[in-house]
C-alpha cells in the first residue's frame, strides 16, 4: 500500500516536471509506472541470481531499491530536456507610447 502511495506522489512529480518542459504529462507518468514495474522485476531477478536466495524480504528490498533508482534515472533524463519558454504578459510586449513634451 505504501508503495502505491509513493508511486502516485512520484508520478505527480514527474508529470509536473514534464509539463514544465513542455512535454505531455500523461505519457511521462505512464513511463514512470512502467519503469517502476520493470525495475522491480529486474531487482528481484538480480537478487535471486546474485545471492541465490528466495527470501521474500531480501527480494522485496532489492525490488524497491531498483524501482526507486529507475525513478531517479527517469527524472535525470527528463531534467536534461530544455524548459519551455514562458510567454510574457501581453502588456509587456507592447511598445510604450512616447511622451511628448
Amino acid at each position: 500500500m505504501l508503495e502505491i502511495i509513493a508511486l502516485v506522489f512520484l508520478c505527480r512529480n514527474i508529470g509536473n516536471l514534464a509539463q514544465r518542459k513542455g512535454l505531455k504529462r500523461g505519457w511521462w507518468m505512464f513511463y514512470t509506472v512502467l519503469a517502476w514495474v520493470v525495475a522491480e522485476f529486474i531487482g528481484v531477478v538480480f537478487a535471486i541470481l546474485v545471492f541465490q536466495t528466495e527470501e521474500t524480504l531480501a527480494l522485496y528490498l532489492f525490488a524497491i531499491i531498483f524501482a526507486v533508482a529507475s525513478y531517479f534515472i527517469l527524472k535525470a533524463v527528463l531534467s536534461r530536456k530544455p524548459d519551455v519558454d514562458e510567454t510574457a504578459f501581453e502588456f509587456e510586449n507592447q511598445n510604450q507610447p512616447q511622451q511628448q513634451q
